[in-house]
């Protein structure tokens, strides 16, 4: 059984930065992939970025050069750094996982590309 656990949201100002955090247990295979999604209020869960067992990052184009998906060595703990804030940023953040060996996609994550979701945490970016 895999549990995600987010931490690390909160309220910034437009511009500021935040770190995600996703604390993964459970079975967790070193060639999992992982990602993050955000919900706004009111529209659909949407990708925000992706990391595979190969190193490969991939990202919502709304968030490029923004932001940066990361894991420790142990690939226990997944990171989110979200830097130049912005209000449309705003939303719940969720991280996942995905089962089994994934090759690299070139777009942003989808939800159904992943199996096992985390409960969320909040971000919220005031202009």
């Amino acid at each position: 059984h895999v549990q995600l656990v987010e931490s690390g949201g909160g309220s910034v100002q437009s511009g500021g930065s935040l770190r995600l955090s996703c604390a993964a247990s459970g079975y967790i295979y070193s060639q999992f992939s992982m990602g993050w999604f955000r919900q706004a209020p009111g529209k659909e869960r949407e990708g925000v970025a992706a990391i595979f067992s190969t190193g490969d990052t991939t990202y919502a184009d709304s968030v490029k050069g923004r932001f940066t998906i990361s894991q420790d060595n142990a690939k226990t703990t997944l990171y989110l750094q979200m830097n130049s804030l912005k209000p449309e940023d705003t939303g719940m953040y969720y991280c996942a996982t995905r089962e089994g060996y994934s090759t690299p996609w070139h777009r942003a994550p989808r939800i159904n590309d992943f199996d096992f979701w985390g409960q969320g945490t909040q971000v919220t970016v005031s202009s």
